[in-house]
């Protein structure tokens, strides 16, 4: 199963592969065992990568999650797609917006530093920032494509008239928001379709729960029967369901661990009935 991110060109497989659970955490894996997860998931298939420069530990540490994945990538032979985001800091360990122009600019250089590469393939701005105007923040990522720095850009944690107001500005490939079945904002606010009728790509973030919602997730009774019937994970049926909301849709699990990250790359193969999707929608 093959889709585009957005009408960029680019075609990845339809499930990708979210690198923060490998980077953010004090007690995260080694770069040893990280480099085989990242291994074990593009060996399955996986060849859609998203990142961040500030999935990292603090400021100290920015680009750890794209310096990972620039050593797994080097000794792998294969085309992976690799997305990154700018517009976040991380002081003192805590989640910071910076959206001024300067601040993306260097942070952009910076991810091309980390990553090893003259142009990156998706650069996503990470969210808004309320206290600099949306144009001169937009402004900035149109200067980077136009340098050649990026090739397409994309939007992260946006409402639809975010989307819309960007979209004036700059050609949006993809929007990564998060959504998974108990959290369905995007899909009751309509930003999902819309997405697919202005031709952008939609990437759900935290797809299963995330790193604290997955495990209550995955016990609930009505998923884990949808799971045993179909002989395969709850998590690859919450990826099913999320495929079949669009052609358009393009999930990312996080994974930390080979077996987690290989089990994700699965769920392109689970075909459910409408009586499980609307099972699922419901939970």
């Amino acid at each position: 199963m093959i889709r585009e991110i957005g009408r960029s060109g680019l075609k990845v497989r339809a499930v990708g592969l979210g690198g923060m659970p490998m980077s953010v955490r004090p007690d995260r894996p080694s770069e040893a065992d990280s480099i085989k997860t990242l291994h074990a998931a593009f060996a399955a298939g996986t060849d859609f990568v998203d990142t961040a420069n500030v999935y990292c530990l603090d400021d100290a540490d920015i680009g750890h999650n794209e310096r990972l994945i620039a050593k797994a990538l080097s000794t792998w032979k294969g085309r992976v797609v690799v997305a990154t985001k700018g517009g976040l800091t991380r002081p003192g360990g805590r989640w910071a917006r910076d959206g001024r122009p300067e601040s993306l600019r260097r942070a952009c250089e910076e991810s091309l530093k980390a990553l090893g590469v003259d142009c990156i393939e998706l650069y996503q701005l990470h969210v808004p920032d309320e206290k600099v105007p949306y144009a001169d923040t937009l402004g900035a990522l149109k200067r980077l494509q136009d340098e050649g720095k990026v090739r397409h850009i994309g939007l992260s944690n946006v409402a639809l008239s975010q989307l819309d107001a960007a979209l004036k500005v700059v050609r949006v490939q993809s929007v990564q928001n998060q959504l998974n079945p108990k959290d369905t904002e995007d899909i009751e606010s309509g930003l999902v379709k819309a997405c697919a009728e202005r031709g952008v790509a939609y990437l759900p973030y935290c797809p299963v729960g995330g790193g604290h919602g997955h495990a209550g997730l995955a016990r609930h009774p009505r998923l884990a029967g949808l799971a045993a019937r179909n002989g395969v994970s709850p998590y690859c049926v919450v990826l099913a369901w999320l495929l079949s909301l669009g052609e358009h849709v393009i999930p990312i699990p996080g994974a930390s661990k080979i077996a987690s990250a290989v089990d994700s790359a699965k769920a392109v193969s689970v075909r459910l009935s409408s009586e499980d999707l609307a099972a699922v929608a419901s939970l």
